[in-house]
């Protein structure tokens, strides 16, 4: 690429990032309000006190050199003495103005980084499923919450900054264009190479906060790795922490070096920016100061005059550095605003179709149904069909990776199939309100939530429940004698994330998840692995109250165990994402296929262990 050719993308992409500032106040100004207001309020007032400070070194100067011989009590002493007090009460009311801004500015910080956040939480729980498959969704809601903190609040007080140094430029270069339009003109001059500075390495350190990412999360994942409780034991079993270490640290120095490279670069470039910006100010005042020696100007305008452009200098070096601070935040700003701009692939239909009022138990079907997940070549389902009528029981049995789980989360419609279709009582899920179909589904999922929450809580998160539905389905999930033991029965926190948590086994966990799931009023019911933490005594106990705890509802349950499997009253094996084999335990046993092949397995395995005890 040319160098214009290079110098035009980065315009272009500069103006792309510019449309993002606009939004960016909106934001702003949407979570904190008059307040953001009253803020910038006072650093426009801020900004007139350097401006009248200026205007008055003249006057003091020439006042105090007339009045110098003439006594403390002289008219001239007395004036001199006034405009001293002016100018100390210009200063009092700046540092007033400051602690008020100061105060303001934390308000707003606190409030806009917290409706950014929830703004993050919300799109996060709004997205696919398919979207937590993908490493560069990850980056996107990293760069996101990275940024969420802090630059929607840097970009206002950069915009309010850059305000008040304006308003302090246009005073100064009032003053300064009384001895010639060309002095202002240099002190803009002046400042050229810092802002070519600015805007070179505030691209840079964006492209480098990009590209960094990746790193920046492997180092995050390490920090979890070694600081949560869900690795503490294998990581001290394994002896890893004398693997992780050291990967951790070459990833930090690595990150660290980056960034001091870049620091360095633009020290140098800086300082050499800063050399030329002196030599222009150093040539000005020679330039005032001969004047004097002539007696073309006074005592106090060779005062006011280096007061006035040492000032502007200082102003306009903070106003270019806003500026390339606006322009960094502005692009970090993309980073956030490219992540609530996230759409969600499992769409809503533009006129949803009714479901009937919900009925205790729903037919569902799939009819030719292709799948695989994003990113995966992989397919998970091909040209699948199976049909499960209204308030049937149905076990879903084969070999890890067969495609039993993919059906459940198909049902809930967290993905859509590539082809073929999926219906509840003989309406496309695709034709339907996405909300509608989740209110019909209650599930157990392999990995269920554990929540650092009450028990109650955690059987009915969703609030709403009265005690005695919350008891029942902790009583047919089997966790009710867990409960009794618990100090504070229902009301007990469980968990490790908060004081007075109380951990439960996994077995027990799932316990509490199988009654969150027969705690939802809904007429659907899919279970995975529903009985795999259990004991052999436990699973039989489930299971003698199981068809109670279903009440007649449609179930679909998704096992590697006959023995829950052959409780249903149909049961299909799958093989490499198709139906191979349906029947009941006793006809598919007969038939001497994969089922009876894996039953036999089993049944051996648990005689072999039986024996052994």
């Amino acid at each position: 690429m040319t160098a214009r050719a290079l110098l035009r993308a980065k315009w272009v992409e500069a103006m792309r990032q510019a449309a993002f500032v606009p939004r960016a106040l909106r934001l702003a100004l949407e979570a904190a309000g008059a307040r953001a207001w009253l803020w910038m309020g006072c650093l426009i007032l801020q900004a007139l006190v350097p401006v009248g400070l200026v205007v008055l070194s003249r006057p003091v100067a020439n006042t105090l050199a007339a009045a110098i011989g003439s006594g403390p009590g002289s008219p001239q002493a007395v004036h001199a003495l006034g405009l001293a007090a002016a100018a100390a009460g210009l200063i009092l009311a700046s540092e007033l103005l400051r602690s008020a801004g100061e105060w303001l500015r934390a308000d707003v910080a606190h409030g806009l980084e917290d409706h950014a956040t929830t703004l993050i939480l919300r799109k996060s729980t709004e997205v696919d499923l398919a979207f937590y498959d993908s490493a560069e969704f990850h980056d996107r809601l990293h760069r996101a919450r990275e940024e969420a903190r802090y630059r929607p609040i840097a970009l206002l007080e950069t915009a309010a900054g850059l305000g008040q140094n304006a308003i302090t430029l246009l005073g100064l270069a009032a003053v300064l264009a009384t001895y010639g339009a060309w002095i202002a003109a240099a002190l803009l001059a002046s400042a050229l190479p810092a802002l070519a500075v600015i805007v070179r390495f505030a691209v840079m350190q964006h492209g480098m906060g990009q590209r960094l990412t990746a790193d920046e999360r492997r180092a995050w994942y390490l920090d979890w790795l070694m600081t949560a409780s869900d690795a503490a034991a294998e990581l001290r079993l394994l002896g890893l922490a004398n693997r992780l270490l050291p990967s951790h640290g070459r990833i930090r120095a690595r990150l660290r070096a980056e960034r001091r490279a870049l620091a360095l670069r633009q020290f140098h470039a800086e300082a050499l920016a800063t050399v030329l910006a002196l030599m222009a100010a150093v040539g000005c005042v020679a330039w005032m100061g001969w004047r004097a020696l002539a007696g073309e100007v006074s005592l106090g305008d060779v005062a006011l005059f280096y007061f006035a452009f040492g000032q502007g200098q200082r102003m306009m070096r903070a106003f270019l550095a806003g500026l390339g601070q606006a322009y960094r935040n502005v692009l970090f700003l993309g980073n956030l605003f490219e992540f609530l701009d996230l759409r969600a692939q499992v769409a809503q239909a533009p006129h949803p179709r009714e479901l009937p009022p919900a009925p205790q138990r729903s037919a569902l079907r799939f009819v030719d149904v292709t799948f695989r997940y994003p990113g995966s070549d992989r397919v998970a389902l091909r040209n699948f069909d199976l049909s499960v009528p209204a308030g049937q029981v149905v076990a879903i049995v084969g070999a890890n990776g067969a495609g039993k789980s993919t059906l459940l989360k198909l049902l809930c419609r967290f993905y859509d199939p590539q082809a073929g279709r999926i219906e509840m009582d003989g309406v496309d899920l695709r034709e339907l309100r996405i909300d509608a179909i989740r209110e019909r589904v209650a599930a157990l999922f392999q990995q269920p939530v554990r929540f650092s929450d009450p028990v109650a809580d955690n059987i009915a998160p969703w609030g709403g429940v009265d005690d005695g539905r919350i008891e029942a389905a902790a009583t047919f999930a089997g966790a009710d004698r867990i409960v009794a033991r618990l100090p504070d029965g229902y009301g007990t926190l469980l968990g490790r994330w908060f004081t007075g948590g109380h951990d439960l086994s996994v077995g027990e966990w799932q316990r509490i998840a199988l009654a969150r799931a027969f705690a939802r009023d809904a007429g659907i019911m899919l279970l995975d692995e529903p009985t795999s933490a259990m004991d052999s005594w436990a699973e039989a106990e489930w299971m003698r109250q199981f068809r109670t705890a279903i009440a007649g509802r449609t179930a679909i349950i998704v096992t590697h165990r006959f023995t829950t499997a052959m409780r249903a009253d149909l049961i299909h094996v799958m093989h490499e994402g198709r139906i191979v084999e349906s029947g009941s335990h006793a006809e598919l046993t007969e038939r001497g296929g994969r089922y009876a092949q894996s039953w036999a397995h089993q049944t051996r395995s648990h005689a072999s262990e039986a024996r052994q005890r």
